[in-house]
This record gives C-alpha cells, sequence and structure tokens, in this order.
C-alpha cells in the first residue's frame, strides 16, 4: 500500500509493515479512550481495537459508556459516546482509572472526558470538528486548541474527517459517507502507535460489510490511511509496545459479560439435558443476553421476545412447569414488574433463572449506566416470605461460571434464583479461558416417575420433598399417573391440596425458608498475602471486584497489609463469613448504592461495617479506593 501527501491510499494485500524508524518505548500497561459523538462509531472502535489487544496475547479490561438518550443532539456532552481499554503485560483487574491516551473526534468528546486525562498524557485530537459551531455547543468562548486549556498535556493535531475523505476520493462514496469512516482511520492511527496487529481487523470489516463491499473497501481504505499516516508524518517520533500477558495455558477469546451469560445459559442446558426457554422483553443493557441466545436454536435454546415483562417471565415459568429450564432476563425496572411472577415460582417450587443487569435507577433512571442497587429488591422485593437465592458474578468472564451456579442452584433446590450482574459487567469485556467441556458440572434432572404417596393410594403428592435439599418432586405433566395440582394458592405439605390452616402455612414459609437457607454454597476466601497481619478487611460483591482487588494491590505495595475477600453468594451467604467478619478491626464495604450489602452485614452479623458507596453511574477508581482503605488501615493502627 502507498499513501499520497494528502493522505488517500491505494489498497493492497496483506498485513500492514513499518519502514520508518521510530523510538519504540516498551510499556507494561496503557489506558486508551476513543471518545466522539455517538454517532461516530467510538464502540465499534474501542471494541476493535480491543480484539487485537486480545488476539496479540494482552490481558485487557473494557469500559464502553453510552450516551442514556437514544437520540442526544449532536455534538454536546450528552451525546458523547466513549469505550475505555487497559491492555497490559500482566493481568489487571479493571478499565484504567485515567487514560494515558485519548482520542477526541469533537469538542463536546474533549469537555467531557478532559478532566480524567492525567497533565502529560496524550490527546489526539480531530481538528476538522473544532468550528466555531461545535465549540459553541458545548461553551467554548475560544478553540481549547489554541488557548491554554491543553497545557500540559501531549497534544497531536489530526485533521482526521479530511484526511479520510482524501483517502477515499477515488472510491467514488461521497463526502458524508466517507467522513462516516474517520473512526477507522483512528483505529489505524493507534494500530500503528502501538503496534497491534491489522489483518482481523480488516477480515472483520470484509465480513461486517459482506453484502455492501464498497463499505468494506472504504472502511479498510480509511483504516490503512490512519495507519499509514502514523508512519509517514513527522508527528509521531514514538511507538509504544505492550507485550503479551503471562495467562495460565489455554485457549483464550475476549468476551464481554452478557456474551459469556448466554454462553453460561447454553451450556447449562447442555449440561442439565434440558431445552431451555428464554421468555424476555428487551431492555438496556441486558438486550444482547436475548440477541446472543437467539443464535443457539441447535442447542436446544428458544427465545422468546415476549409483548412484557409479565409475559415474559411467565413463559419462562411455563416452560419450567413443562420440563424445561426457564431463564429471563431483564433489567430493575424488568425486576418490578415479574415480581408477582417469581414470587409464584417460590409458591410452586420450579426451576427458574431471572437475570438482572442492574442500571441506574429508579424508574428509567440511567439506562446506559451502571449501578447495583437491586440487592434489596432481590432480596425482598416481592409480596410475603418469598426467599430466592442470589448470585452475583464478579467479573465479565465469570458470567459464564455465575449462569452454571444459577442453574444448578435453581435445578437442585426447586426455586427461582437471582442472578445480579451489572452494566460494567455486562458491557465490559475481558480475555476468558474457553474451559474443556469435561470440567463442567453435571447438572442432569431426574423426573418424578412413579406414583409417590406415602399413604399407598399411588397418587402422586406434587409436594413430597428430598430430605437433603427439601426440594419437592419435579413431575412433567402428562406423565401417566403422576396427576397432580400446583399454583398461587398455599398447599397442604405434601399432598399439595389447597390449604388454609394456619398451622399448615406457618410451616410451609418457614419450609420454604429452611430450603433457601439450606443451600450449599462454598466458604468465602480471604486474600491477605500478609499472612494474617492485616487488621482490615475490604468486602466486595459484583463488578467492585476488580476495583477492590487493584486497590488492594496498590495498598500492599506502600507495605500496608490489608485482606480482601469478594462474595458471589449473597443468599444464602457462605457459612464462615460471620467468623471471617468477626476476624478483622475494621470491614470496609464499598458498593455502587447507598449501603445495601452493609445494612443486610449489620442486620445479620451484628458487625459495624464501614460502608463507602458510590452511585454516579461509573464504576469505582482504584485511586479512589486506594486512598480509603489507607486512611482505614491508618486509623485502625493508631487506635
Amino acid at each position: 500500500m502507498s499513501t499520497s501527501a494528502n493522505g488517500s491510499a491505494t489498497e493492497d494485500s496483506g498485513a500492514l509493515s513499518a519502514t520508518r524508524q521510530t523510538e519504540v518505548n516498551q510499556l507494561d500497561r496503557v489506558v486508551i479512550r476513543f471518545a466522539g459523538d455517538s454517532g461516530d462509531g467510538m464502540q465499534l472502535t474501542g471494541d476493535r481495537f480491543t480484539s487485537e489487544a486480545a488476539a496479540f496475547g494482552n490481558d485487557l479490561a473494557t469500559l464502553p459508556n453510552f450516551p442514556a438518550e437514544i437520540r442526544a443532539p449532536q455534538g454536546t456532552i450528552p451525546g458523547v459516546s466513549s469505550f475505555q481499554v487497559h491492555f497490559a503485560d500482566y493481568d489487571i483487574l479493571t478499565p484504567g482509572d485515567r487514560p494515558d491516551v485519548l482520542v477526541v473526534m469533537n469538542p463536546a468528546a474533549l469537555k467531557a472526558n478532559l478532566g480524567d486525562v492525567p497533565r502529560g498524557g496524550t490527546i489526539i485530537v480531530n481538528t476538522d470538528e473544532f468550528g466555531k459551531r461545535n465549540l459553541t455547543k458545548v461553551g467554548y468562548e475560544s478553540n481549547p486548541l489554541e488557548d491554554d486549556t491543553l497545557t500540559g498535556f501531549e497534544v497531536h493535531e489530526v485533521a482526521m474527517t479530511t484526511l479520510t475523505q482524501g483517502a477515499l476520493e477515488s472510491t467514488g462514496l461521497g463526502k458524508k459517507d466517507a467522513e462516516r469512516c474517520k473512526n477507522m482511520f483512528a483505529l489505524g492511527l493507534l494500530s500503528w502507535m502501538y503496534h497491534r496487529p491489522t489483518e482481523g481487523t480488516e477480515q472483520f470489516l470484509r465480513e461486517k460489510f459482506a453484502k455492501k463491499p464498497e463499505i468494506a473497501d472504504a472502511n479498510i481504505l480509511a483504516f490503512r490511511a490512519g495507519w499509514y499516516y502514523g508512519e509517514t508524518t513527522e508527528a509521531f517520533g514514538t511507538t509504544f509496545e505492550v507485550a503479551p500477558a503471562k495467562l495460565p495455558a489455554g485457549t483464550y477469546r475476549q468476551i464481554t459479560g452478557n456474551t459469556a451469560l448466554a454462553y453460561g445459559i447454553v451450556a447449562a442446558g447442555q449440561q442439565a439435558k434440558l431445552p431451555v426457554l428464554l421468555g424476555t422483553y428487551p431492555i438496556t443493557p441486558a438486550s444482547d443476553v436475548l440477541h446472543e441466545l437467539s443464535k443457539y436454536k441447535n442447542f436446544g435454546i428458544t427465545s422468546f421476545q415476549a409483548e412484557d415483562e409479565i409475559a415474559g417471565v411467565g413463559a419462562a415459568l411455563g416452560a419450567s412447569y413443562g420440563g424445561a429450564l426457564g431463564v429471563t432476563s431483564t433489567s430493575g425496572p424488568g425486576i418490578a414488574l415479574k415480581a408477582e411472577t417469581i414470587g409464584l415460582g417460590v409458591m410452586t417450587e420450579l426451576p427458574l433463572v431471572v437475570i438482572d443487569v442492574q442500571r441506574g435507577g429508579p424508574s428509567t433512571g440511567l439506562p446506559t449506566k451502571t449501578e447495583q442497587a437491586d440487592l434489596l429488591q432481590a432480596y425482598f422485593g416481592r409480596n410475603s416470605e418469598s426467599p430466592v437465592p442470589i448470585v452475583a458474578p464478579a467479573t465479565p468472564a465469570d458470567c459464564f461460571d455465575i449462569a452454571l451456579e444459577a442453574t444448578r442452584i435453581a435445578l437442585t433446590y426447586r426455586t427461582p434464583v437471582l442472578l445480579l450482574s451489572d452494566g460494567a459487567i455486562a458491557n465490559g469485556s475481558e480475555p476468558w479461558l474457553i474451559p474443556d467441556v469435561s470440567t463442567l458440572p453435571d447438572l442432569s434432572v431426574e423426573f418424578a416417575s412413579e406414583p409417590n404417596a406415602p399413604d399407598g393410594s399411588g397418587e402422586h403428592w406434587p409436594y413430597m420433598r428430598d430430605p437433603e435439599t427439601l426440594a419437592r418432586e419435579w413431575a412433567v405433566p402428562g406423565t401417566p399417573g403422576l396427576q397432580h395440582r400446583i399454583g398461587g394458592l398455599e398447599k397442604a405439605d405434601g399432598k399439595g391440596s389447597i390449604s388454609y390452616d394456619p398451622d399448615n402455612h406457618d410451616h410451609m414459609v418457614r419450609l420454604r425458608q429452611a430450603k433457601i437457607d439450606g443451600i450449599d454454597v462454598p466458604d468465602v476466601e480471604v486474600d491477605d498475602p500478609s499472612g494474617g497481619k492485616a487488621r482490615v478487611l475490604v468486602l466486595g460483591w459484583g463488578s467492585t471486584y476488580g476495583p477492590n482487588g487493584a486497590a488492594a494491590r496498590r495498598v500492599r505495595k506502600k507495605g500496608l497489609p490489608i485482606a480482601q475477600a469478594h462474595l458471589r453468594h449473597l443468599n444464602p451467604l457462605p457459612a464462615n463469613l460471620g467468623e471471617v467478619l468477626a476476624s478483622y478491626d475494621r470491614v470496609i464495604v464499598p458498593e455502587m448504592n447507598l449501603g445495601q450489602l452493609a445494612m443486610l452485614l449489620r442486620a445479620k452479623y451484628l458487625v459495624d461495617v464501614q460502608s463507602y458507596t458510590k452511585v454516579a453511574g461509573l464504576p469505582f477508581k482504584a485511586e479512589e479506593l486506594e486512598g480509603v482503605f489507607t486512611d482505614t488501615i491508618r486509623e485502625v493502627t493508631a487506635e
């Protein structure tokens, strides 16, 4: 491939190769953020850069950030979309606190993200969008590229729109269509700067636009033009390399939390040898679970997009009644609508997996932003005593395992299970070690096949229970001789006939609670490299795993001991948790809510945990938690 003076390019085949000698700076980690208008393709750009980092062998974590409005005004701060990727040559836990490199496509993106860039950081700017009209939209009285706004940063001004249009001039595309490819120009430039592979992106573009080869060719030309712009211009005297990470041996792929949940449900159906029905209604940020599962009909997956949330969960519970694995997915407002049917699942004691990808609320709230404020709703958001098990993944890749675990509990104990993911986990991505299928748990189920009435009547009593799990038998309707009736009215223990007897109701309420309390969950494990010297424990759940762990690493590097533990099972809690909490002088619980887990721990264990909360729609930063942990350790030491 060759480039002309105006940046236009001619296409050839094969990987792009550098010819200009530049200083190569070896780094152990980098955080890059792409930011622009919601129509600028920043999510695609970031995702492609991430895919190439994954293919190269780096460890990585990502943080997509979407506008909350479907059609926010173009060029405004509410319309800014960004994608942050953190990649390294060692295992990392978060998408990074602050971007080392910020790529901005317009003034709104600069203004919305500049405060996160540390002094000395690199900012790459698409200068073509910095006209008076766009500057005025976001309140810039003068051009920040010309005043002292960016003093202290390494700024590279690149006319990306003009250069992209020049590169595509020979294609015959109109200016607007050519301009849409400028995100690929930016991707090409960053791929050159960080020595990323290029073949995968070009193959992806050809596949993505297979039905419009002219668009595929245009995007590839723009991508190559950006790469060769970096190669030929004198503005970039340094390139950077981040070596592959030393991860456990195996086959990896980049995966998002929602995709991992979908794969986990597919695997659960296979391991249980049951057909799966996903009854659901699209809602941000859970919709991708539906989109992904709809691809796997060949694995016995039926995806049903219902007319509303209530119909979706009703279909899923009906599927479980019929002998399938019923699954429903939603976000917080949808859980409120599904509550009555989840309660029916508690009463009928049928397996049901309920996926809640938490988002900012209440009501519609912040539909594209993350939060973990549905915990108390998961515990208590149904009428009467309606206990359900609750599990939560720690990372995007962990979503696969937690889907299998939620299914294990649902099938073994015949109960609805709430799986609490959140927006940061759902949309974030990381390398996933693809498991050996032979290592997956056996989730197979034995259905009732013979009448079980203890009185010798030859009848089937639907509420006869396993003495260990307290789970009732699961009889598929239509099985000869196993006619039975279940429903929302209270049932007599064992026989299952409708009962209004006060003593029976008291017994059944306590029995349903005992079944959940008796679920087998592993003990909580404590990470304490100090060998027991730590007096402070940080305890998290959900997506706080990464920031908690990264902050703990920083604190330990200062020579301060701190212990860390993380909960994947929230109801019931691990049997040893009370003993663990009592072993420390101070327990800190960071949460993206106003202290919901902290409230539950105080009530159950009478431990005065220290709650640290944030409800900004964004994950914790490791640096802020580092400060909290450090101050707490010093306070405890001084006591």
